[in-house]
């Protein structure tokens, strides 16, 4: 017989080794925390017994950039949808904390659904214009939707300056990350981007205006 002792639950075994299991009931809600979280969802506070003010966060303008395309590459249907691969020329930005160039390379794996809603998931790399220059970078995560006729156009360069920005939705969540000590303060903040596609002389570029979330 295995040694053991009866008096620690957790270690506590059965005389022919199979572990003894241990059940806490759980507990039922009470009537007056199941109130508060009701009014709570509701958004008053009024009737809560321990009411507080929750701050609302506010948008700050706080850059734009700038971002020439290369022609999109299709990868293919897949499970979720049509899969493109878009890569970027260069471009720049210019903000409240700073200005400086988009670097070559990043890119854009976009899932086309089948009402040609489009899902962003890009990636980019900032390079400041200090000295030496600080690099930064940018993930986004959103979608560009509306009608289709709107969406086809946004597609070719000989109809995209015909659209109206406003009839189409392109918004994104922008995360920012370096290692430069003068731009830590990125790390820790959070955007929401607002995003439109233009013809250039040399095919596409979508320009975000990045509005910071305080």
């Amino acid at each position: 017989m295995k040694e053991h002792n009866p008096d620690n639950p957790i270690l506590h075994e059965a005389v022919n080794g199979t572990p003894t299991q241990h059940h806490t009931p759980a507990k039922t809600p009470k009537k007056r925390d199941l109130d508060t979280m009701i009014t709570g969802f509701q958004g008053s506070t009024s009737s809560a017994p321990h009411s507080f003010p929750i701050p609302k966060p506010s948008l700050e303008r706080d850059f734009q950039m700038s971002v020439q395309l290369n022609p999109k590459i299709s990868v293919g249907p897949g499970i979720w949808g049509q899969r493109n691969w878009v890569s970027f020329i260069s471009g720049h930005w210019n903000g409240r904390w700073g200005k400086g160039t988009v670097v070559p390379g990043g890119q854009d794996s976009q899932l086309i659904a089948p009402d040609l809603s489009t899902h962003i998931d890009a990636n980019y790399l900032l390079q400041t214009h200090d000295h030496p220059p600080a690099f930064v970078t940018v993930k986004m995560d959103g979608w560009r939707v509306g009608p289709r006729d709107i969406l086809e156009k946004l597609e070719d360069p000989s109809q995209i300056d015909e659209v109206d920005p406003k009839t189409y939705s392109f918004r994104v969540y922008i995360h920012m990350e370096t290692g430069d000590t003068r731009y830590l303060h990125l790390n820790t903040g959070m955007w929401i981007g607002s995003g439109v596609r233009r013809g250039t002389e040399d095919g596409l570029e979508v320009i975000y205006d990045a509005y910071r979330v305080s």
